[in-house]
């Protein structure tokens, strides 16, 4: 069954490696403005396509309380070659941190049970879960609550 809204945000817990360094806290409690957690995989043409829209918000929302995550989930067998991955990372732009999930643990964790990439939780500061999309259009689809989760905090820390 799909994570529902209103679930909390699982620890990062199980990732095989990071690569940017690790998310501010290891255990996400207590982080200020929201979380945008986008897996993606080496092997996934419509990933590759939305990367550069996820690294658009990482950089235009940073100020207003975004953080970003990645999370490298393989669907084949050479998705785990560790080389070509963080060579996919670097030519992507990827500077969030960025697990790489090879035991498919934070896709478990995150009940991403289909396996789907492209996939974006969208996480508030209450670390409730309040928005999830998956695929080509995921990113049109979880735009709009991330636009108003982004006013409301704004509108808090006037």
């Amino acid at each position: 069954m799909p994570m529902r809204i209103g679930t909390l945000m699982p620890p990062f817990d199980g990732a095989t490696e990071w690569v940017n360094g690790l998310p501010s806290s290891s255990s996400p409690k207590s982080q200020p403005g929201l979380t945008l957690i986008h897996f993606w995989s080496l092997s996934c043409g419509t990933c590759k396509e939305n990367l550069p829209r996820v690294a658009q918000w990482r950089e235009a929302y940073r100020d207003r309380g975004l953080r970003v995550v990645a999370i490298h989930m393989p669907r084949y067998p050479a998705d785990m070659d560790l080389d070509a991955v963080r060579r996919a990372i670097a030519g992507a732009g990827i500077t969030e941190p960025c697990a790489i999930d090879n035991e498919h643990k934070l896709r478990d964790g995150f009940l991403n049970e289909q396996g789907y990439v492209p996939a974006y939780y969208l996480f508030h500061a209450d670390n409730q879960l309040r928005a999830f999309a998956a695929g080509e259009r995921g990113l049109d689809v979880i735009a709009p609550s991330l636009n108003r989760l982004l006013g409301a905090l704004q509108a808090t820390a006037v």
